[in-house]
């Protein structure tokens, strides 16, 4: 049985907050990487966590306190319908984190590491983007510039990346 919202529709994955949770996750590797050398696998991946986990918690407080409440009352319900909307955000942080971990289990360098973690990050963030206008059936030129325009973004960061760490 699928779970509906407040309006009645069938429930669906945040794509928005899975976007932004990519680029905020692609955003803490090079901020991280600031200072010069990129921190340690175990350090980063702790750093993509706990930052995606935080930036849930705001989102999820804000919801509450911008659309869900006086809206809909302060259950429990509502409170927990409200977090798993926003989880996506903090989801997204996931996969680049795996994918530290894995280059660092091959014996990959810190740079290495930052960035395997960094183009996951890119890489989720197009597919969550090209997914979004999938789902809302848009047609095959706003998938297509959906897809380029979270590259972009994307790209960005990592533009960013090379200029402030050098590498």
């Amino acid at each position: 049985m699928n779970e509906h919202d407040a309006d009645g529709l069938p429930e669906r994955v945040d794509y928005a907050g899975a976007v932004y949770g990519s680029l905020l996750a692609a955003s803490v590797i090079v901020g991280s990487a600031a200072e010069g050398e990129p921190p340690a696998a175990g350090e980063l991946i702790v750093l993509l966590v706990c930052t995606g986990v935080v930036f849930w918690l705001a989102h999820t407080y804000v919801k509450i306190i911008s659309v869900g409440y006086p809206a809909r009352p302060l259950t429990w319900g509502n409170l927990l319908a409200i977090a798993k909307n926003e989880w996506p955000l903090a989801q997204a942080s996931f996969p680049p984190a795996i994918a530290a971990a894995f280059a660092s289990s091959l014996g990959g360098s810190n740079v290495v590491v930052a960035w395997a973690a960094v183009s996951v990050a890119v890489l989720s963030q197009v597919i969550w983007g090209i997914a979004a206008a999938v789902r809302t059936r848009s047609s095959r030129t706003v998938v297509i510039v959906s897809g380029v325009a979270n590259l972009v973004l994307g790209l960005a960061i990592v533009v960013l990346k090379v200029a402030v760490t050098g590498h």
